[in-house]
């Protein structure tokens, strides 16, 4: 397994951000959706990570940088055939250990309140995330839950 900083230009990539997006448009109404597009995802603010073993794509995360104290996970995705192998544990661990090493003391995301997302809350918090209010330009929404990460 090889984690590295993407420029998202290889097509594996784009593939699995559209089966993200797609998703997401799925299982929560439209107003709830805040996954960013490839376009949101290149900006300054963004550093993005792909796992890839050999040259199949197994998972991408992406970090924002809200302050210089604070940033944002999003776009966690992990392809279907690599669920269940840890990457995005792993991933993830190293998006911390990134965001600690640029100085951050914390780190936030919103996720559905959807069944669809329970695997995803269930991860946030086994690596210690706990439920916090909105952040940032989030606002209460049903269909949103908020969790931070004191680094």
């Amino acid at each position: 397994m090889r984690i590295e900083v993407d420029d998202l230009s290889r097509p594996q990539v784009h593939a699995l951000l559209t089966e993200h997006l797609e998703d997401m448009h799925a299982t929560s109404p439209a107003e709830s959706v805040h996954a960013l597009d490839l376009s949101g995802l290149s900006g300054p603010d963004v550093t993005v990570w792909t796992v890839w073993d050999v040259n199949t794509l197994w998972g991408i995360a992406a970090l924002k940088e809200l302050d210089p104290e604070h940033g944002e996970l999003k776009s966690m995705r992990t392809s279907a055939e690599a669920r269940g192998r840890g990457v995005a544990s792993s991933l993830l661990v190293h998006v911390l250990d990134d965001a600690r090493r640029r100085g951050y003391v914390r780190v936030s995301l919103e996720t559905g309140t959807q069944d669809y997302f329970a695997a995803a809350r269930r991860l946030y918090v086994r690596h210690g995330f706990v439920e916090c209010p909105p952040f940032a330009d989030y606002v209460l929404d049903p269909s949103s839950t908020f969790f931070s990460l004191s680094l």
